[in-house]
């Protein structure tokens, strides 16, 4: 079965602005936060908080999972485009945030990632493969009312 070209990125995040990044296994040295592909009959929702339980070992539901209503199309990389349909080449991808109180260890899925890094933001984004994944964490930063995105 192929992949649907819909997902989501969750970038993890502690109350004190430390972000949550995953080394990929089929990509070692490419850093990244939880992402994932939208199942049929998914919402977004559910597929953010699938995502997170099967990378992570966390249950979403327990904390703050807010879609930050923002939404990235990029081209698929050719060394994932044998995963979609053929003819597809491009993904848009829905990005959220997930709120806990402090950085803790996580339980990786030893088919998707090597290693787990909990990082300052500014170190976060800059650590990041993905320019959308960069992007969305930068958003992190404190607004002159000392609020990020939520």
């Amino acid at each position: 079965m192929f992949k649907i070209p819909v997902s989501v990125l969750v970038v993890i995040h502690s109350a004190d602005l430390q972000v949550l990044l995953l080394e990929r296994a089929d990509a070692p040295g490419f850093w990244q936060s939880v992402t994932g592909s939208q199942d049929p009959g998914e919402t977004l929702v559910e597929t953010a908080i699938r995502e997170v339980g099967e990378e992570t070992g966390l249950e979403a539901g327990r904390y703050a999972l807010n879609d930050w209503h923002q939404e990235n199309r990029y081209e698929i990389y050719q060394r994932w485009r044998h995963r979609y349909a053929p003819g597809v080449s491009h993904n848009t991808e829905h990005v959220f945030g997930l709120l806990l109180p402090e950085a803790r260890p996580v339980t990786l899925a030893p088919r998707e990632h090597l290693d787990q890094i909990w990082l300052p933001w500014q170190e976060a984004a800059e650590k990041c493969f993905s320019w959308s994944n960069a992007a969305a964490i930068r958003r992190l930063a404190p607004s002159p009312s000392g609020r990020g995105p939520g």
